[in-house]
């Protein structure tokens, strides 16, 4: 048994909003939870033709046939049933009614804030975090394994190859779901855009010479970087640029949800070959970021984060709103203190004036202090920051 912390949330919401939806990516687990969560509940799927066939035809009929309630998997696939649950829930308020979930958070999302909105409460479910894995005896022995074989739960309770996976789940899912989104009419162009962007994670976005790389225009460059947005593909994260305006840069950075899409992007297939690969450190960025982010979501809250980064290219990694303070955590791959690796933090200590502590994360195993700086392995620190 897996479980998520996600069903906290969920519960609780269902216990004060008549609607409750999940969103995230595909196969990150919101049927399963769904299901286990609301055992008594009929569940529809609304990816079987005739269903959605008959729900978008007749959506007042179908939706009779659910009075009690239910579990409307893939709903953005019939957007007009959104009106017709207001009228519904709205003649009762009865809550944990309905529980809806989809994979393109654009679709669903927007339909829930014109029909829905102030009636339903919002979970998005990305794959495993560390946490779970560790609660269910399931995480890699090392942070290279991890590295390859991300977060994705069928990797982790399934005996499947996470290369076969991959392969699978980008021609079944992400070239299926971009396609109802936009209009992609070179896929092969495409594959080669999603792979450009995991060449980029971790990194400062610049669309266009993104575009320029791939030989598209600027325009399809941001559309299609909007679908991977919406599929819970990749995220940007912004800047933090209320203090010090002059000197920041305001371009965010791109970073994938899970960090072993990004490797099998990247051609990584082992944990020898992540091991000594350029791209080790930004994708151990990407897998600490991605954690932040679940901790926060599987809450039914935003993230918090952010980054720091001036005109003269220092930059501290991560900067996390908590009790009213900005707390800096910088990220490092190494399992060796460098000297160099607490010189953004202290610069970031010495421009904000801060006398709170600030966090270096790294892939060793030993609590150090340096002055205001603590410095710890990224799975203690996860725990300590965030449940602190």
């Amino acid at each position: 048994m897996y479980l998520r912390t996600a069903q906290t949330t969920v519960k609780r919401l269902a216990k004060g909003f008549p609607v409750v939806v999940i969103t995230g990516p595909r196969q990150s687990g919101k049927t399963t939870l769904t299901k286990l969560t609301f055992p008594d509940k009929p569940y529809i799927s609304l990816e079987d033709p005739d269903i959605l066939a008959i729900a978008e035809s007749d959506p007042r009929r179908f939706l009779e046939n659910y009075a009690d309630g239910a579990i409307f998997d893939e709903a953005q696939r019939a957007p007009k049933l959104f009106s017709y649950l207001q009228t519904i829930v709205d003649q009762n308020h009865k809550p944990g009614r309905y529980i809806i979930t989809g994979s393109q958070q654009f679709g669903l999302l927007s339909g829930i804030t014109q029909s829905l909105a102030g009636r339903a409460g919002l979970v998005q479910l990305l794959p495993f975090s560390v946490n779970e894995l560790q609660q269910a005896k399931k995480l890699p022995k090392t942070t290279d394994e991890l590295l390859i074989k991300g977060y994705y739960p069928p990797l982790h309770h399934r005996s499947i190859d996470h290369k076969d996976w991959f392969a699978n789940y980008l021609v079944t899912y992400i070239e299926r779901d971009v396609r109802q989104l936009i209009n992609v009419q070179d896929l092969s162009m495409f594959r080669r855009f999603v792979k450009m962007c995991a060449a980029r994670t971790g990194q400062l976005l610049n669309l266009s010479t993104l575009a320029g790389d791939c030989g598209i225009s600027h325009n399809t460059a941001a559309a299609w970087l909007s679908a991977l947005e919406a599929s819970y593909l990749v995220y940007l994260l912004h800047p933090h640029y209320e203090n010090f305006n002059k000197r920041l840069v305001k371009t965010p950075k791109l970073y994938f949800y899970d960090v072993g899409l990004a490797s099998y992007l990247l051609g990584i297939h082992s944990s020898k070959a992540v091991t000594f690969h350029a791209m080790r450190g930004r994708l151990f960025e990407t897998m600490i970021i991605g954690e932040f982010l679940k901790f926060f979501l599987n809450q039914g809250r935003e993230a918090p984060v952010y980054f720091w980064r001036d005109n003269k290219g220092i930059e501290v990694d991560l900067l996390l709103e908590k009790d009213n303070t900005l707390v800096p955590v910088e990220i490092k791959s190494g399992a060796t203190i460098a000297s160099d690796y607490t010189d953004s933090l202290q610069k970031w200590m010495d421009f904000s004036k801060t006398k709170a502590p600030a966090w270096l994360f790294y892939d060793g195993s030993q609590h150090l202090a340096k002055g205001q700086i603590k410095i710890i392995p990224w799975q203690s620190g996860l725990t300590e920051l965030t449940n602190g």
